[in-house]
């Protein structure tokens, strides 16, 4: 056994999810694991961060402890939903000012006659055309001329910009040009986002709208991380937000040794400087983590193929994994193109607070509004309309209880008040009286179709059979409509892991840092055969991805033996536009005969006397991090009584069901059906004609009854 030396720091992680309803946290100090919500502050989100720091200080703190935080945000996602980022400023060569807006030819609604794109991030008026040109060789075609730079810097500071971002035509083959503009503004002192820095690939449209978003977050970002990670000095009197409990967490944060990382798009983290200057990876910070914490438990349990479904109070995040997470270099937030790695998470606006309405056309509708944190919806208390959470509360699946283990009561006549106005709207357009079960049964089912489709774009629509797959449900919601779309779909098999409120929070703390680098090569190979200069021209490009990689994680901190590099190349054969990513492992013509066979997968043929263009190269750099240790459990006694029965609408009438608390469960119980499972951060509904049992890792493996 190993002691502990006298002055031997204690590493207490703590992984934190900020959602539109609640922030959750999960904290582990040697074998001692708290997990907890709090109600989410939107307007100032480190607010709800310390108020969750407060408490686990007060629990689990010592005086010599070593404080590692990481974080998965919302900020960056929000800003650009919500459009309230920087006022951006777009340098580009002459004539290219327009390439954000002109976009590409593409139309994703194509029958629409009056659909409309997105407005451009950066207007007309902000997006300056500068007199060069780097040809595709690298070659200096029109040099930059000093005078012009000069004139540029004076707009952009009479423009008043608070954000600047670079990208010029072949920047990627040769960055003098854009390193010359950047020096000549670095007296704005506004952030400045470099498209060689950010996405030195090819595709001028993708690489310019990944710079733009990037640029448009920076300040507001890079301000919220900068707050937080200087321990959220900055005090409030506010009683509402627990000031005393805040401000004695702002006194321990900064007595601690702590670090902070954020978790990125592409399922690793980085350190809150990386993430304060490249913001655009962090648009889907929150939902990686419950993608890699699913990954990682359904693999422990001997599950390979998952479709993992987070339902939270906003938004439900689905993705399709076979052994692993993927990841997209090819994804849209708002209809705009982000070219970096992201996992490969499709979201609909249907969470818990998603707010039902009857839309002009008489139809019942649910999301994609919700009603967030505040008000949230009618049944915690100052919500007026009716959402999937006030719908669930009248069907009685929460029982006589509250949320949050009965620490957050619920106010059940609220609830119904909220859903009979919505049956009376729907009474008036059907001219049929609807009780309010019928209308939160109606929206139940919305809501269902809503993730449904979700989960058949990511399986079906992709040629993947979900009967193949295991249901991985998390999020406070998730629970509560899982065995729905286990039916909709035929999924045979569901999987609720332990702590599913808290489980993205879990996921970041099961995240590696990671770092990803790329660059665009265009090397040919004609007839499959493959020339000594192009294997020694691939070697040259990795190498010095590799030597960039190495030296930023060592400079985190990580070791030679923490640190494992992967390899991918983007290829196609000549002629088309798009490429398919492979792994190289071993030589190049290993990585050539994988594409040809990913090629017949997902086209349904391949060509081996066709010539193959090596477009992008990428390397992922990964540090290894300390992980929590996830441990089996040995099986325990027989099933224990139920706490109590609780009235709950099934199949169009009112049953009383017994009502377990998912603490008292242990390995190898076997619970009859039907069944409300009931633990702190999300409910379980499980109906008749399945059966759920406690497995080795205390997840609930719920299974169709044949």
């Amino acid at each position: 056994m190993k002691i502990k030396a006298k002055n031997e720091r204690e590493n207490l992680r703590i992984g934190v999810d900020t959602g539109g309803t609640f922030t959750d946290f999960i904290a582990i100090l040697n074998d001692k694991i708290i997990s907890f919500k709090v109600p989410s502050t939107p307007a100032r989100p480190a607010q709800a961060i310390l108020i969750g720091m407060g408490r686990i200080f007060n629990e689990l703190i010592t005086k010599n402890v070593k404080l590692e935080i990481v974080h998965g945000t919302t900020v960056a996602t929000n800003t650009l939903l919500e459009r309230k980022g920087a006022r951006t400023a777009l340098i580009t060569t002459a004539g290219f000012e327009d390439v954000i807006e002109i976009g590409r030819q593409a139309r994703p609604d194509i029958y629409n006659l009056a659909a409309e794109r997105p407005a451009p991030l950066v207007p007309r008026q902000l997006r300056f055309g500068v007199r060069e040109r780097i040809g595709s060789d690298a070659a200096v075609i029109v040099p930059l001329n000093h005078a012009d730079l000069v004139s540029l810097a004076k707009k952009l500071k009479q423009a008043k910009v608070e954000s600047v971002a670079i990208s010029l035509l072949f920047s990627f083959t040769n960055p003098a040009h854009e390193k010359a503009i950047a020096a000549a503004l670095e007296n704005l002192h506004v952030p400045i986002s470099i498209s060689h820095q950010i996405l030195p690939e090819y595709r001028e449209y993708e690489r310019t709208s990944t710079v733009v978003i990037n640029a448009y977050l920076a300040p507001r970002v890079s301000h919220y991380l900068k707050e937080l990670g200087e321990g959220l000095a900055q005090q409030t009197s506010s009683d509402s937000l627990r000031a005393a409990e805040m401000n004695s967490a702002v006194k321990k944060l900064a007595q601690a040794n702590y670090s902070l990382r954020i978790m990125q798009s592409s399922g690793g983290s980085v350190s809150a400087t990386v993430a304060a200057r490249e913001p655009v990876r962090t648009i889907l910070s929150g939902p990686a983590g419950g993608v890699i914490a699913a990954s990682r438990i359904a693999a422990l349990a001997g599950i390979a193929d998952i479709l993992t479904f987070d339902m939270g109070g906003t938004s439900t995040d689905v993705a399709l994994c076979r052994g692993s997470a993927t990841t997209t270099n090819e994804a849209k937030i708002t209809g705009l193109p982000v070219a970096i790695p992201v996992l490969d998470i499709h979201t609909v606006g249907a969470g818990g607070g998603s707010i039902a309405y009857v839309d002009g056309g008489g139809a019942l509708r649910v999301g994609p509004e919700s009603a967030g944190a505040d008000p949230g919806p009618a049944c915690y208390g100052k919500g007026t309309k009716p959402t999937v959470t006030d719908a669930n509360m009248v069907l009685g699946r929460f029982g006589a209880g509250g949320l949050l283990s009965g620490q957050m009561k619920l106010d059940l006549s609220r609830a119904e008040k909220a859903l009979d106005d919505l049956a009376a709207k729907i009474s008036r357009v059907t001219s049929k009286k609807i009780t309010r079960y019928q209308a939160a049964s109606g929206l139940i089912r919305i809501a269902n179709a809503n993730m449904e489709r979700a989960l058949r774009l990511v399986s079906i629509e992709r040629g993947q059979d979900p009967r193949r797959f295991t249901l991985v449900s998390f999020g406070g919601a998730g629970g509560l409509h899982a065995v729905a779309l286990a039916e909709a779909l035929r999924i045979p098999q569901i999987l609720i892991p332990n702590y599913p409120g808290a489980f993205s929070a879990l996921g970041v703390l099961l995240a590696d840092v990671i770092k990803d680098y790329s660059q665009t090569v265009m090397l040919t190979i004609e007839s499959g055969v493959i020339k000594k200069n192009i294997e020694l021209e691939v070697a040259k490009h990795f190498a010095g991805l590799r030597t960039e990689a190495v030296k930023e994680l060592s400079d985190e901190g990580f070791s030679a033996g923490k640190i494992k590099i992967e390899k991918l190349l983007g290829l196609r054969y000549r002629g088309q536009s798009f490429e398919l990513e492979v792994t190289l492992t071993k030589k190049l013509r290993h990585a050539i005969e994988q594409f040809h066979q990913l090629h017949l997968e997902r086209y349904g043929h391949c060509d081996y006397s066709a010539a193959i263009e090596i477009v992008n190269l990428r390397l992922r750099g990964i540090g290894n991090t300390e992980k929590p240790k996830l441990k089996s459990y040995l099986p325990e006694n027989s099933l224990p009584p139920p706490q109590n029965t609780a009235r709950v609408m099934l199949d169009r009438k009112f049953q009383h069901v017994p009502v377990y608390q998912r603490a008292s469960l242990g390995v190898g119980n076997i619970l009859p059906a039907p069944a409300l499972i009931f633990e702190y951060g999300s409910t379980t509904l499980l109906p008749d004609r399945w059966s759920a049992e406690i497995d080795p890792w205390k997840n609930m493996i719920l299974q169709k009854i044949k």
